[in-house]
């Protein structure tokens, strides 16, 4: 956890790590306790991170205050009022419509994110005939996978005035695709990592007065290089592919870990597919224009025999790419504090991320070499079997592989 994040973040962040293995009076005492250390103002704020009642929060300090009592005793499981998801069956579902301005209540979009206030968001469960309160819809929040964010700089340019719409336009994309079974993948390339002794982000548990050491100074060894991963996430199967190159990040090193994800997992994850929805950044390696990115995609659609559909995040919008919160922030935590010694290293951290939502990657290196530079003529594109969709045909795009018999090797 960065120490320059927002303290509420990093309180929330904290309580979340050590709540789940406290009973009911530890986790008061806990509360209570940081409460009391934060001073003005620590009550709503520990009653916020937690999503406990202010009530209980304050009633736990004054039992601080007086001294708690050594006891063994514990509230017996199922002790206690009812749980609001036993009271409402369908309060869970109703509030994660809400929460998700990308589709105006649609529970099943792909991308999510809060913006309305708990109790804001208990207005309106209440008008539905719930009785709920602000701190129970923030407990609930919780439980459904969303945390209190605050702004990160992320923006790359200006807002694009059709963001929103495309943001739209993909769901509705993946919907069909996911509908259909048809495999639905997010790719991007994670930041490139300087093989060697270099300083990682992060901490790691160490003998005490024993850290790690490493270089000064990070200047790149010509002899190591570097570690370049570009990711594949199965958005339905919850799994990921990481190719670590060595070369570089360019649109055959891109649609070459695409084509090794197929032939080892998704062919045999869908072994009925006709069709594959790519949703990419706008730039880099896979950006929207970036010829050689379609060409190696057209001969990937014409080995394959499958259509190829790819959809591009609007710019300024890499951040909010699938891979980047579902797989790559957790690579990320894996690899915390550790020295990327060799790409044997980068790979090993890669396949052993694991959450506990059951995500799974493979990690392989990839040790060909991508030149850079290589040039796609205007004929070469005439003759890709490319169709534009309607909506913004630079952004969403449909590759036939039935007319790609023809397509040669890249010059």
């Amino acid at each position: 956890m960065d120490a320059m994040r927002d303290p509420d973040e990093l309180l929330a962040w904290k309580l979340s790590i050590v709540f789940p293995h406290l009973n009911e009076r530890q986790r008061r005492i806990t509360a209570a306790a940081e409460a009391r250390s934060i001073g003005r103002g620590g009550i709503a704020r520990v009653s916020e991170a937690t999503g406990m009642s202010r009530s209980t929060v304050q009633k736990a300090v004054a039992e601080l205050d007086q001294g708690f009592e050594l006891s063994p005793r514990v509230r017996e499981p199922g002790g206690g009022r009812n749980s609001i998801r036993q009271a409402y069956p369908g309060v869970a579902k109703d509030l994660d419509g809400l929460v998700d301005p990308a589709t105006r209540g649609d529970p099943e979009s792909p991308l999510r994110w809060t913006s309305k206030s708990t109790g804001q968001l208990a207005e309106t469960l209440v008008a539905r005939g719930y009785e709920i309160t602000d701190d129970t819809v923030g407990k609930l929040l919780r439980e459904l996978g969303y945390s209190l964010q605050a702004n990160v700089k992320t923006r790359e340019g200006s807002s694009h005035p059709d963001r929103d719409v495309q943001f739209n336009y993909i769901n509705e994309q993946v919907k069909t695709h996911m509908g259909k079974r048809q495999p639905v993948i997010s790719v991007d390339t994670k930041k490139k990592e300087l093989i060697g002794d270099f300083k990682n982000a992060g901490r790691e548990w160490e003998p005490q007065g024993a850290p790690t050491e490493v270089n000064i100074y990070d200047f790149i060894d010509k002899g190591k290089g570097k570690a370049i991963p570009y990711g594949v996430y199965d958005v339905g199967a919850n799994t990921g592919w990481v190719s670590v190159g060595r070369d570089h990040d360019t649109a055959m090193f891109a649609v070459e870990t695409i084509r090794r994800w197929w032939r080892q997992v998704g062919e045999h994850t869908y072994p009925k597919a006709k069709k594959v929805l790519i949703c990419a950044d706008g730039g880099g390696s896979n950006g929207y224009r970036v010829r050689l990115w379609k060409l190696e995609l057209a001969r990937f659609a014409a080995e394959t025999e499958l259509e190829v559909t790819v959809t591009h995040l609007p710019p300024g919008t890499s951040k909010w790419n699938k891979i980047e919160h579902r797989m790559f922030s957790h690579i990320s935590m894996n690899w915390r504090g550790r020295p990327l010694t060799s790409h044997e290293v980068v790979v090993n951290l890669i396949g052993s991320t694991k959450t506990r939502g059951g995500l799974k990657i493979h990690a392989a290196l990839d040790t060909n070499d991508y030149p850079k530079d290589i040039k796609v003529s205007d004929e070469e594109m005439a003759a890709l079997p490319l169709r534009k969709h309607e909506f913004h045909g630079e952004w969403n795009y449909t590759i036939n592989p039935l007319a790609n018999s023809g397509l040669g090797k890249v010059k």
